[in-house]
């Protein structure tokens, strides 16, 4: 391990945190290679809080195509809030390694393989070095993820925070159809290739003009420049492997039976003009939870964290309510925290 200072521009060997001017590396943070079971190394950073008292730690989920350098905004506002902050790119992208000869494919063969990717975060960072209790923030597909965790009993977190999480696509215009293909190609040993009419160009780089994710156009630019940085860390389109495995994570969580065994304390918050994203499909899985509550903000596209201010602060409002390790806040505490419609 070496340290990294976004002050003093130290890098260590092969990994790299990267910086533009409006988007800084939060400084006093370290970056670390974390190898998994089976043999793949992920890039991962994490910092200590910059209050007085810490709160414990929280460990962030990326979406599909995120990378590490999107959520510097949001690691300094866990840490001001009193909270270590782990980061780490899934593999297949950001800086971490990729089992397909083109870096541009979002790809993994099995959804199971992001758990080994989880694990070896947990196994190496998140138990020995960080500071309990330890809590999940996680977005679209690694809001999937998490909840397949929690699911199945594997989820390493005390509670867990999913945004926008992905339990259905609305990009998809037929859903049924594009499952049943993809799952085909995947066993006709398709599975590597980009999605039908797929292109290597990320989303976040696309003109901010109809685009799916923020209506803030200050963050939108700041992530796009951020990008452009990592260049293949921020990948196209993902692989009909990727297409098949999320469709079947989907089809498992929204059984009317899967919500009810969840009994990790969950806070769901739902975009309500998500177009990338199913709210509806997010509402009813929420309303079948026993340790849960969602939050809709109305307004809000895909990525709530890179919305406008007003509603980053409902979303924050409605976190501080829910995590700092209480008893689970009644729905009216989370409502009450934030001046938006509760589902």
């Amino acid at each position: 391990m070496k340290r990294f200072d976004g002050e003093n521009g130290r890098e260590p060997p092969l990994l790299t945190l990267r910086s533009t001017p409006d988007n800084p590396v939060p400084s006093g943070g370290t970056l670390i290679a974390v190898g998994t079971r089976d043999d793949c190394t992920l890039r991962a950073a994490y910092w200590q809080t910059t209050a007085r008292t810490c709160r414990g730690t929280v460990c962030l989920l990326q979406g599909r195509a995120e990378f590490i350098e999107k959520y510097y905004e949001t690691i300094q506002e866990l840490r001001g809030r009193g909270f270590a902050v782990v980061a780490f790119d899934w593999r297949g992208q950001g800086e971490s390694d990729r089992r397909v000869g083109d870096p541009h494919k979002g790809h993994v063969a099995r959804f199971d393989e992001y758990r080994l990717d989880l694990r070896a975060v947990a196994e190496t960072v998140l138990v020995p070095m960080m500071p309990e209790p330890h809590v999940c923030l996680a977005h679209s597909m690694g809001g999937c993820v998490a909840l397949i965790g929690a699911l199945d009993g594997w989820l390493p977190f005390r509670r867990l925070v999913a945004m926008a999480p992905m339990l259905s696509i609305r990009m998809v215009r037929w859903p049924a159809a594009a499952g049943l293909l993809s799952r085909g190609l995947h066993r006709l040993g398709l599975g590597d290739r980009y999605i039908p009419l797929g292109k290597p160009v990320s989303i976040a780089t696309k003109p901010y003009v109809g685009n799916r994710l923020a209506r803030d156009p200050v963050r939108y630019a700041r992530n796009a420049a951020a990008a452009r940085q990592v260049g293949a860390g921020a990948v196209g389109d993902p692989t009909i492997a990727w297409l098949a495995e999320a469709f079947r994570a989907m089809a498992r969580l929204r059984d009317p039976r899967a919500a009810p065994r969840i009994t990790v304390p969950t806070l769901i918050v739902a975009a309500g003009a998500d177009p990338v994203c199913g709210t509806l499909d997010t509402e009813r899985f929420a309303a079948r939870l026993k340790a849960g509550h969602i939050l809709v903000l109305p307004d809000s596209r895909h990525e709530i964290l890179t919305e406008r201010d007003a509603i980053r602060q409902d979303f924050w409002a409605a976190f501080d309510a829910f995590v700092p390790g209480s008893p689970l806040p009644s729905q009216t505490e989370v409502e009450a925290h934030a001046a938006v419609p509760v589902a």
